[in-house]
């Protein structure tokens, strides 16, 4: 069980999760990137590292894989709303209001779905992501409820 935990935390972390992201987004400055290969630099920077936190308790409790595999869903739908989130807030917030500099994405030539999609279809986007992360999550009844409260909070936050 333990074995298992730090296993899936170092696949997160590692080549296949954040640290891939992190090298594709590296890579990506000022090239043009699909769709496609957005989400997936997204899913790998974010997205997986979330995954493990919400998988993390499962392991440990020794949920059944499709429990497993329900909150896997639920953390990767809510880690991209977050990032387009964050992306949002990017372009739209101030340095006063988010307590960091903004617009760095545009000048650094980061790829991001607000740039792919703009601003009106990824807020839709995010919305969409988190109405699914949350129905991920049917199974565990009210057991999720500090889950779906989290993934409101993804899209509703100011900084």
């Amino acid at each position: 069980m333990r074995c298992e935990l730090i296993s899936a935390l170092a696949q997160a972390a590692g080549c296949w999760g954040m640290v891939g992201g992190q090298m594709m987004d590296m890579e990506a400055e000022n090239k043009q990137l699909t769709l496609d290969e957005i989400i997936r630099l997204q899913r790998m920077k974010t997205g997986e590292l979330f995954a493990v936190s919400c998988e993390a308790g499962a392991i440990l409790g020794k949920a059944p894989a499709m429990m497993r595999k329900m909150l896997r869903a639920y953390a990767h739908d809510m880690g991209l709303a977050f990032q387009i989130t964050d992306d949002l807030l990017d372009v739209e917030g101030t340095r006063t209001k988010l307590g960091k500099g903004v617009r760095k994405d545009k000048i650094a030539g980061k790829a991001t779905l607000v740039a792919n999609m703009g601003v009106d279809r990824a807020r839709e986007h995010a919305k969409i992501l988190i109405k699914q992360a949350i129905s991920h999550l049917d199974v565990f009844d009210k057991k999720a409820d500090h889950l779906r409260a989290l993934a409101r909070f993804v899209i509703d936050r100011k900084s």
